[in-house]
């Protein structure tokens, strides 16, 4: 990561954490930013660059050597979410696939369900998805219609599912269904459904406001027979699996908030040295100096934050309300700045070729997904 606009170092990481950031770099500059525009067109990315980053060692970093992975840490995963922040790429949903719906299958999973799909998820050659939200349930996830009555030894799912990323590529999906629809929250399960079921059908590719590149879709569900070996965990147990999880994916959006604002910021800085105004450049206004103070200020509150919730969690100690106020500062902090910032550009930040602008568009949805900030809020305050 650019750490030109910090002012101290950096300690959560250690030496092999940084050799894996190279390795990073060097794959995100040669593979995925003379691809992002054709990514953009498309709305997703292709097939050929996930066997690639698997071959390079991008995918399931964490997962157990025995199960296809490197063995690695969340740290590992860390790496990879700051540094796509900081490239500017957008599309590539390897930390989701990799440290948000892997682990379901790893800490959940039978073993064979593990030996069977892992080192596929691996090698890329098989792409994951996670089925939450639906057209009338987003953040509130007791709300889902989606069902899965047993039959004998099967489970038959009926439901729809909105805003997948991933949905497009996916090979297989961990669903989130209700299993006994009478007992609300109590009755929910995690399934996992593969793409080439009978009865399972991928929707349009959702138009959004930013990353383009990032496949996300609807999914449904007609009356599709899975076996109920294909379950996660305890029948019933799905809600309090996803609320144990939720901490991790809530940490990887703030840790990419705040890596990205950090880069915006340094090119700014970069970019008002260089523009001149009114005969001198924009950096020698003091207007311009102060605005850019007090986001340094801001960044750097962010950053200390961010890493001190990271070294809890590689510790495993992160709690849901910690993960919470982390995310929900970290993106909060990420949309105002990058406002103020796209203000320093005049009419060339409303440009998509300049950085600042997809930044703008492209992380606006961290204050939605993986719960709004509305959400986070309503976690905190329980736990005042």
């Amino acid at each position: 990561m650019d750490d030109s606009v910090l002012s101290f170092p950096r300690s959560v990481f250690r030496e092999d954490h940084e050799a894996y950031r190279d390795t990073v770099r060097r794959f995100l500059t040669r593979e995925c930013l003379p691809r992002q525009a054709a990514w953009d067109e498309a709305g997703r990315v292709d097939r050929e660059t996930w066997l690639k980053a698997g071959r390079e060692g991008l995918l399931c970093t964490a997962i157990d050597p025995d199960h296809g992975g490197a063995g690695g840490d969340f740290g590992h995963c860390a790496v990879l979410v700051e540094e796509v922040a900081r490239s500017g790429i957008s599309g590539p949903g390897f930390h989701l696939h990799s440290d948000i719906i892997a682990p379901y299958i790893e800490r959940l999973g039978t073993e064979a369900q593990k030996q069977q799909w892992l080192p596929r998820c691996a090698s890329g050659e098989t792409i994951l998805a996670i089925a939450m939200s639906e057209p009338g349930a987003g953040s509130d996830l007791k709300a889902i219609r989606t069902t899965a009555r047993r039959e004998g030894d099967d489970y038959v799912i009926h439901g729809a599912k909105t805003f997948i990323s991933n949905g497009l590529n996916c090979d297989l999906v961990v669903l989130v269904a209700k299993t006994a629809p009478e007992l609300g929250a109590k009755g929910t399960s995690l399934i996992l459904v593969e793409a080439d079921r009978p009865g399972f059908r991928k929707g349009r590719k959702l138009d959004k406001m930013g990353l383009k590149a990032a496949d996300t879709a609807e999914l449904f569900f007609d009356e599709v027979r899975v076996p109920v070996s294909n379950r996660l965990g305890e029948e019933g147990q799905g809600f309090s699996y996803l609320m144990t999880e939720l901490a991790q994916e809530r940490l990887i959006i703030a840790i990419g908030a705040a890596a990205k604002l950090e880069a915006m910021l340094a090119e700014t800085i970069r970019y008002t040295k260089e523009r001149m105004v009114f005969g001198k450049p924009l950096f020698d206004f003091q207007n311009t100096r102060f605005k850019l103070a007090d986001i340094k200020a801001r960044a750097t509150a962010v950053r200390m934050m961010v890493d001190q919730y990271l070294a809890e969690h590689l510790r495993r100690k992160l709690t849901l309300q910690e993960a919470a106020i982390a995310k929900l500062y970290s993106t909060e902090e990420l949309g105002r700045c990058l406002d103020e910032l796209l203000q320093l550009y005049g009419g060339y930040g409303y440009m998509m070729e300049y950085p600042i602008c997809r930044a703008y568009v492209d992380s606006r949805v961290n204050r939605i997904y993986g719960g709004t900030s509305e959400v986070m809020k309503e976690l905190i305050g329980r736990s005042l």
